[in-house]
């Protein structure tokens, strides 16, 4: 009689982790899905580029999939996304850098992944002679 009371408890428990997980998923997705979501992402990015040798700074806006070549650079941005809060907004990119100059192989990017606008140590570029800042996703 025990087990059977045992493992009621144990059914009744994952039916409602279960219930709980789906809820989630449910309520997720219909946040997601109701159209805006186009709102926060993007389809054009600006970046801004500073030439470290000269010290002249370039604004680049660039189409997300498209690849658009900066002087020994190309830059291809696959995704940008503004964040939901309005107290302070984050805009974060996903970007594939390629050095020109770079003729080794076992390279193909010497940047590839998420860039942030706020805290651009979190991922940082690392270039000799560039520097690349996220300044807003639309």
């Amino acid at each position: 009689m025990r087990k059977i009371r045992k493992s009621m408890r144990v059914g009744k428990n994952k039916f409602l982790f279960f219930f709980i997980a789906f809820f989630f998923l449910i309520t997720n997705y219909s946040i997601s899905s109701d159209g805006n979501s186009k709102f926060l992402e993007g389809d054009f990015i600006e970046i801004k580029i500073l030439d470290k040798v000269s010290s002249k700074n370039s604004l680049l806006k660039i189409k997300i999939g498209e690849e658009k070549k900066f002087k020994n650079l190309t830059i291809k941005p696959l995704r940008c996304k503004n964040s939901k809060f309005d107290d302070n907004p984050d805009i974060t990119a996903y970007l594939q850098v390629k050095d020109l100059t770079n003729k080794n192989k076992d390279e193909v990017f010497i940047f590839n992944g998420w860039t942030f606008s706020s805290s651009p140590t979190i991922n940082p570029f690392d270039h000799p002679v560039y520097d690349i800042w996220l300044i807003s996703c639309y």
